[in-house]
């Protein structure tokens, strides 16, 4: 196991296409895996793309690829990112909660909120896995509390990536390339981006309430938003939070990412 604090991260995936992409966001994720330093042991992914009754964690060894969306090119189907899991690891979190809490799942695997951002970050599939899910049945401060019981497993060698959007309005969504971002996806990111500089956890947590409209907006559904939390809740006293990441594509989807410690 690794001595040195591994850092927490948040990357603002977007469309499915950064997968295949080669862009300033993609190019971010692979200078930010570069600078790790050690190498993580391992990396737990809470991705928007696993809810659940109850938390879970995936205990699959060789966890599949999963294609969860449609309408995309076949090329995009047909990736494959073969890294192994860690049952060790997955052991691991289930005992930092008390029986019960989160379960194993043997059947869920790698789905494209994670995928999709590690092959850039490490494209040799060399690293272990394991997702958290999201439980639906939580509120925000539900998901912070889940969060902080995550915090020694940044000591023992794994990277905590929160794997979302700030702002995730599909039905507003302009798929031009050239797309104006929307006044209020703008207002919002920014808004939060503050909270997070400010290390504000219960501002983060009731977005809702801070932010009003603009809020009801850029977070139809929460499940890209909560990964956020994760993050944040994790954030120590005094560590650093810097965005290595900042733009909103498709007029309302926010690519903020960023990375803590």
């Amino acid at each position: 196991m690794a001595n040195s604090r591994m850092p927490v991260m948040f990357a603002g995936h977007g469309s499915p296409m950064n997968a295949l992409a080669d862009n300033g966001f993609t190019r971010a994720l692979q200078t930010e895996a570069a600078a790790l330093a050690p190498r993580p042991r391992a990396v737990l992914c809470i991705s928007a793309h696993w809810q659940s009754v109850g938390s879970r964690v995936t205990t699959a060894a060789r966890p599949e690829t999963i294609h969860d969306f449609y309408g995309f090119p076949p090329e995009l189907s047909a990736v494959q990112y073969p890294a192994p899991g860690s049952p060790e690891l997955a052991n691991e979190v289930i005992e930092l909660f008390d029986f019960g809490v989160v379960d194993g799942d043997a059947g869920w695997g790698l789905d494209h909120g994670a995928w999709s951002v590690l092959r850039h970050m490490f494209p040799a599939a060399g690293v272990p896995v394991v997702q958290l899910s999201l439980d639906r049945d939580l509120d925000t401060r539900g998901h912070i509390e889940i969060a902080r019981r995550l915090a020694p497993l940044r000591e023992r060698g794994v990277l905590i990536l929160g794997s979302g959007n700030i702002v995730h309005n599909l039905r507003r969504i302009d798929w031009r390339d050239d797309a104006e971002p929307y006044a209020w996806a703008i207002e919002f990111d920014g808004a939060i981006g503050e909270l997070l500089l400010k290390a504000d956890l219960e501002g983060l947590a009731g977005y809702r309430e801070r932010c009003g409209e603009t809020a009801r907006l850029a977070v139809p559904t929460d499940e890209h938003y909560l990964p956020l939390l994760y993050a944040a809740a994790l954030r120590e006293p005094g560590e650093p939070l810097t965005f290595f990441y900042e733009g909103i594509e498709y007029g309302s989807i926010s690519m903020r990412s960023l990375r803590i410690g």
